[in-house]
């Protein structure tokens, strides 16, 4: 014969599982003995376990009351339906955990193969995580309302990114973003940005885009997509 306390330790479970179980009819409540315990007998715990086993997988407590009054075959059928269930819960935790992984991963949840590629790149060239975010934020806009123009823009983009001279523009560029709108390395670096596209004309940047209104939007919504520094750099590169 068991108390309370002992049943709970046996079937690990707590005390209050086994009264809400009395509660919902599931587990008979034995009556108290002379001392006013209330003592478990072995078919108690047997019965406990089956409770605990079947919500432990995931049945609802209405519908374990009437599995365990059921027949063979009825019971036989439920568990086969059940353990379906579970194959498809394991399916769903599986595919949950590969998006987590792609979150942990970062941008391949939200951009495409290319442009998380791309992103990658400009982290090994040293390029600051604002801009990266920026960059990513923009590629998002852009993958949404124009794809044709982000699957051209990003092809040219990491190209570009393989001509040392362009790598050390952008580089430089990222750099400026913290610079003071009267720095004297700005006029330099609009020379350079202005000759660097002389000498490169056609690329698609220069080019409209299918839909020229995300550009504005990414200009206007984007945190840290300009600064007074590359206000005033855009100002010497087109003045």
């Amino acid at each position: 014969m068991l108390t309370i306390g002992q049943l709970a330790d046996y079937a690990g479970v707590t005390i209050k599982a086994i009264r809400h179980y009395h509660e919902r009819g599931l587990l008979t409540e034995p009556d108290r003995d002379s001392s006013g315990y209330r003592r478990y007998t072995a078919e108690h715990a047997i019965k406990l376990m089956k409770i605990r086993t079947l919500a432990h997988a995931g049945v609802p407590l209405a519908r374990i009351r009437d599995l365990l009054d059921a027949d063979p075959e009825t019971l036989t059928a439920a568990i086969a339906e059940i353990d379906h269930d579970l194959e498809d819960r394991i399916a769903q935790l599986g595919r949950t955990r590969d998006q987590l992984a792609q979150l942990r991963g970062g941008d391949r949840l939200f951009v495409s193969p290319e442009v998380a590629d791309f992103l990658d790149d400009l982290r090994k060239f040293g390029v600051s995580e604002r801009a990266i975010r920026v960059e990513r934020d923009g590629w998002i806009l852009m993958q949404t309302a124009s794809p044709e123009d982000a699957s051209l823009w990003i092809a040219e983009k990491r190209e570009l990114m393989t001509d040392p001279e362009f790598r050390a523009l952008y580089l430089d560029h990222d750099a400026a973003y913290d610079w003071s709108p009267d720095d004297p390395r700005l006029p330099g670096l609009a020379d350079r940005t202005r000759n660097w596209f002389t000498n490169h004309p056609g690329r698609s940047e220069t080019r409209s885009v299918h839909n020229p209104a995300i550009a504005r939007l990414a200009a206007q919504s984007q945190r840290g997509a300009s600064s007074p520094a590359w206000d005033r750099l855009a100002q010497l590169v087109t003045g």
